[in-house]
C-alpha cells in the first residue's frame, strides 16, 4: 500500500491524552513543528511558520506515550501523514493533518533522555520461549579468522539477551 510516511521533529503541544479502548491503548497529543531560518539582515536566527498535527499512538507506544511525554518535550515522530477535510452542515469546512505514529522519541539534539524498558505483559495460556543461542560454535572458519592487534584486549563477550 502506498502511505506517505513523515519524520517531524518539534515540541508536544497538548497533554497526551490516553485512552483504554475496547481495541486497545490508544493515546493523541498535538505537536508544533516550527520552521527556523537564518535572518541574514539581522544576523540572528527567526522562528517561521508553525504547522500542528494530531499524533495518533495505539497500543504499546500509547502506553509508553502517556508515561513518557509531557507539554513542551522536544519530540522526534514518524508514522503515517494522513490529511482530513470535513464539512459540517452550516459550519465552514476545516482541514486536519494528522500522523498515525509509528515510533515517538525524545529529540536527543536539544537534551537527554533516560530510557526504560517497558515491562511486557505475557499472554496467557502461551508457552514461554527459549532463549536463542548466541554463541558462535567452536571451529567456526569466520570466528577463527577474526585476529585482534593487542590479544591482551581479548575477553569472553557475554551472549546478548533480547527480552
Amino acid at each position: 500500500m502506498n502511505e506517505t510516511m513523515v519524520c517531524a521533529v518539534g515540541n508536544v503541544a497538548t497533554q497526551p491524552m490516553y485512552r483504554d479502548l475496547a481495541t486497545g491503548p490508544s493515546a493523541r497529543f498535538r505537536l508544533a513543528v516550527t520552521a527556523r531560518y537564518f535572518d541574514r539582515e539581522k544576523s540572528v536566527w527567526t522562528d517561521g511558520h508553525t504547522n500542528f498535527f494530531t499524533v495518533w499512538a495505539n497500543r504499546q507506544l500509547a502506553t509508553n506515550v502517556a508515561a513518557s511525554l509531557s507539554v513542551g518535550d522536544p519530540v522526534v515522530v514518524q508514522g503515517r501523514l494522513k490529511v482530513r477535510t470535513e464539512v459540517r452542515e452550516g459550519q465552514p469546512s476545516w482541514s486536519s493533518a494528522d500522523i498515525d505514529a509509528v515510533a515517538i522519541g525524545h529529540d536527543l539534539a536539544r537534551g537527554t533522555s533516560a530510557f526504560r524498558r517497558a515491562n511486557k505483559q505475557e499472554t496467557a495460556g502461551s508457552p514461554p520461549r527459549p532463549e536463542p543461542n548466541w554463541e558462535t560454535p567452536a571451529g567456526d572458519s569466520a570466528a577463527d579468522s577474526i585476529t585482534h592487534a593487542d590479544s591482551a584486549d581479548q575477553h569472553q563477550a557475554e551472549p546478548l539477551v533480547v527480552t
